[in-house]
């Protein structure tokens, strides 16, 4: 393929408004973005035939796709899901992990470094997300309880001092030492988030002038109002709303958040705060009825997939979900009456920004990198562009 590539023909989703023209990408970044048809001598054309020309969709928070896990510790695990989530319109995506032995997580931290030099067929890697193991055990959710336990500083220095690629980490910050994990880790650049979280308003208020900015699944394992004796306490929920400036991440399947809760986040937090995150397990892009969530090598869990959402197989929790991309932002417009700009935002725009990226990603803008998606009025992919490559394409 030139290097030059032309999409043209097509209803362009710029960060203000949708106009139909052409946009050029020199080698793996965006150079203009026009109204109409510019004729560009040389150039590979790619004819959007009247769909919607759109920013790369951004996941911050996936665990796996394609039948892969990124927990199995495989270089074939990671560049799977990588490609899966592609075809769904996601071009860059945070690989995350579980609560797990330690061994297990520092192969993962390993097998990432290598996955990402040969990762040039799907999603692009932008870095780890840990997910815990400093959880609160109340909320613990899908994640296994018998890794559980409070934030200990020589173990999270030898694992900083192990892996340069962690981008974001998620914690219950009302733990003992949590508070100064959070102090650490923004020290060093690190994206800190409060997720499977017991934290009354005063704890999240003290993590949030710490470090934590961001609400890992918002509502998912996550405190609301609480009653001790007759006194009622505000929980993280409530915190995330009083706090302007902080970020909050949904999965948007419509299941994990039913249509009312979507319109109340849009509502509160905005496009501008609100990440849209599948929080995919290894049965997302797949029919399977029945996975495991985490490793296969014995130490994952079993759940099922029933109702557009995986389960527990006691039913006692979700465990994941199995949406991609183009389900959120599909949700977003349609059950949450969100107009298609601002749903793409949040997909792309927004965790850009969130993870310090917003001058270099989530936005067709000139200079930025030629992350790219088209799909049709149902937010059906057809094409997905990664860094000017074209890694996916419905002819």
């Amino acid at each position: 393929m030139n290097k030059i590539i032309k999409i043209y023909n097509g209803l362009i989703l710029t960060p203000y408004r949708i106009i139909h023209g052409t946009v050029v990408v020199d080698n793996f970044r965006i150079i203009d973005v026009v109204q109409g048809n510019v004729e560009i001598s040389g150039a590979t054309e790619i004819d959007a035939n009247g769909n919607y020309i759109s920013p790369g969709f951004i996941d911050i928070h996936v665990h796996g796709g394609g039948g892969h896990d990124f927990m199995d510790g495989t270089e074939e695990a990671f560049l799977g899901v990588a490609q899966t989530h592609a075809k769904f319109g996601t071009t860059a995506l945070l690989p995350t992990t579980l609560t797990s032995e330690i061994d297990e997580l520092y192969n993962t931290l390993d097998v990432y470094k290598q996955a990402n030099k040969n990762n040039t067929s799907g999603s692009q890697f932008l870095g780890i997300h840990l997910e815990g193991p400093y959880f609160a055990v109340t909320q613990k959710g899908a994640q296994d309880p018998r890794h559980i336990r409070n934030p200990d500083p020589k173990e999270y220095m030898e694992i900083l001092s192990r892996s340069a690629d962690i981008a974001r980490w998620s914690a219950a910050p009302e733990l003992p030492g949590a508070i100064e994990f959070g102090r650490v880790l923004r020290s060093r650049g690190i994206l800190v988030s409060m997720g499977h979280t017991d934290a009354i308003y005063e704890d999240a208020l003290a993590a949030f002038e710490s470090g934590y900015t961001l609400a890992t699944h918002f509502y998912s394992c996550m405190s609301s109002v609480t009653r001790r004796d007759c006194l009622r306490y505000a929980g993280v929920i409530e915190a995330a709303y009083l706090l302007d400036e902080m970020n909050v991440e949904i999965i948007a399947d419509g299941i994990h958040l039913p249509e009312a809760l979507l319109k109340l986040i849009y509502k509160i937090k905005g496009s501008d705060r609100i990440a849209l995150v599948t929080d995919a397990i290894r049965a997302a892009g797949t029919d399977d009825k029945e996975t495991i969530l985490g490793s296969n090598n014995g130490n994952g869990l079993r759940v099922i997939v029933e109702d557009g959402v995986a389960k527990l197989v006691d039913r006692s929790s979700f465990a994941g979900s199995v949406a991609t991309s183009d389900r959120l932002v599909r949700n977003m417009v349609n059950v949450a009456d969100v107009p298609l700009l601002q749903a793409v935002k949040m997909a792309s725009q927004t965790p850009a920004n969130i993870l310090g990226l917003g001058a270099s990603k989530g936005s067709l803008t000139a200079g930025k990198d030629a992350d790219i998606v088209i799909f049709d009025k149902n937010i059906n992919v057809s094409t997905t562009i990664v860094q000017g490559r074209v890694v996916f394409q419905c002819l």
